[in-house]
């Protein structure tokens, strides 16, 4: 189905030890790159003793927003194998950031991938992967006398009632799977007096 997505239920952290070098991960769910500016300046500033602050991203259900940060490690050794991680596991809504300590031993290239993949590797494994449905949103006014109604394809539909307000005039604002929401408005629509916005 290409209305569910993979994401994790809240954040985690792994750690990876190499040549005395320490890379510690961190994972988040995200929603916007706002959240992820707010994150990585309090990561920054947190670990501003650290050699390295690095991350990867991933947004959206159709996972078009993304990017990869090496922050001064050679490039494509620190953000490309962490978004690896983040598509190997097909998740998105995700940030994650590895805070490196240089341990005075150089690892060179392919033990700096290896490294960063690894770290990001132990924060998704710590983590609680989800699925999660990409909804839809319907709002929807009618006047009281058809409550029953409403309520009746509501009750059997069942989508996330996510506002009501019920007076002379009623409107209420839906949320429900996006393959389901073509049934629920259709629905709707057959009720005569329903207007839908």
């Amino acid at each position: 189905m290409d209305d569910l997505f993979r994401t994790i239920a809240s954040p985690s952290e792994g750690i990876y030890t190499e040549k005395r070098s320490k890379f510690l991960a961190f994972a988040f769910p995200v929603k916007t790159t706002d959240e992820i500016k707010v994150l990585l300046e309090e990561y920054q500033k947190r670990y501003y003793d650290a050699r390295h602050v690095c991350y990867a991203y991933m947004l959206g259900h159709e996972r078009l927003v993304f990017r990869a940060n090496d922050n001064g490690e050679p490039s494509g050794t620190a953000g490309k194998p962490i978004l690896g991680q983040i598509n190997s596991n097909e998740l998105t809504d995700i940030l994650i950031i590895v805070v490196r300590y240089f341990g005075g031993v150089k690892l060179g290239t392919s033990g700096l991938i290896q490294a960063y993949k690894a770290a990001a590797a132990a924060a998704i494994a710590a983590a609680d992967v989800i699925e999660k449905t990409v909804d839809g949103q319907i709002t929807l006014a009618f006047e009281y006398p058809l409550m029953n109604q409403v309520m009746r394809v509501v009750k059997e539909e069942a989508p996330a009632v996510l506002s009501q307000a019920f007076d002379n005039d009623c409107q209420m604002t839906l949320a429900i799977r996006a393959s389901l929401m073509g049934r629920l408005r259709q629905r709707l629509e057959k009720i005569d007096g329903v207007r839908i916005t």
